[in-house]
């Protein structure tokens, strides 16, 4: 069962916290990760593109020239796709993009990313992180305390105002509650500092 110590916030060691094996011990699964990061990357696409067919562009109404007679091949319409400033035949149309994985290669794929951070020291445990006011400042010295000097995900258990203000101005940090915890996010920082009562609720949810 994997150790990790618990920090207040201004960076002592106030104990020491017991990690669920079965969510923060398991052999991560470099497949499963790629794959929960390409449905995420998918999911985020507008898949707004659009060209338009023979049916859309402007003009063409009348038949260029006869049928026969003229030497020339045969057209109906100088908007098919053969001629300058015609229609496009196979271009992109808008579309969803988004699809599933399976729930459970989902949770494994999340276990993964969360034993790889524990496996490689990226992790920090608070006992406590509230703050009385949004404050940039007050932030910064926290993670200052805790020695984070590279990108980090700060996690706590409910949504804190406060922490998500005082946060989300800091270049490289991002604030999100124990629900919105997710692979690539985890994957794309550096660190991870979370509360206990946080630890607390993703194992409720995936242990």
């Amino acid at each position: 069962m994997p150790k990790v110590a618990v920090y207040n916030i201004n960076g002592e060691q106030v104990g020491e916290a017991d990690l669920n094996d079965s969510v923060w011990g398991i052999e991560p699964n470099e497949h499963v990760l790629h794959e929960a990061v390409l449905m995420q990357l998918a999911g985020q696409r507008l898949g707004t593109h659009d060209t338009k067919t023979r049916a859309e562009v402007r003009g063409g109404g009348r038949k260029p020239w006869r049928q026969k007679g003229t030497g020339r091949a045969r057209h109906g319409s100088i908007r098919s796709p053969i001629w300058r400033g015609g229609g496009i035949v196979f271009g992109p149309h808008p579309r969803n993009y988004k699809y599933k994985l399976p729930k459970k290669v989902r949770r494994i794929a999340m276990k993964s990313a969360l034993s790889t951070k524990v496996k490689n020291g990226d992790i920090l445990v608070l006992d406590n992180l509230t703050l009385d006011q949004p404050k940039t400042k007050d932030m910064v010295n926290i993670l200052n305390n805790l020695k984070v000097d590279a990108k980090a995900l700060v996690v706590t258990a409910e949504k804190d105002e406060n922490v998500i203000k005082s946060a989300r101005n800091i270049p490289g940090v991002k604030p999100l509650k124990a629900e919105g915890l997710n692979v690539y996010d985890l994957l794309l920082h550096d660190k991870l500092v979370i509360t206990k009562d946080a630890v607390t609720k993703v194992e409720e949810v995936l242990a």
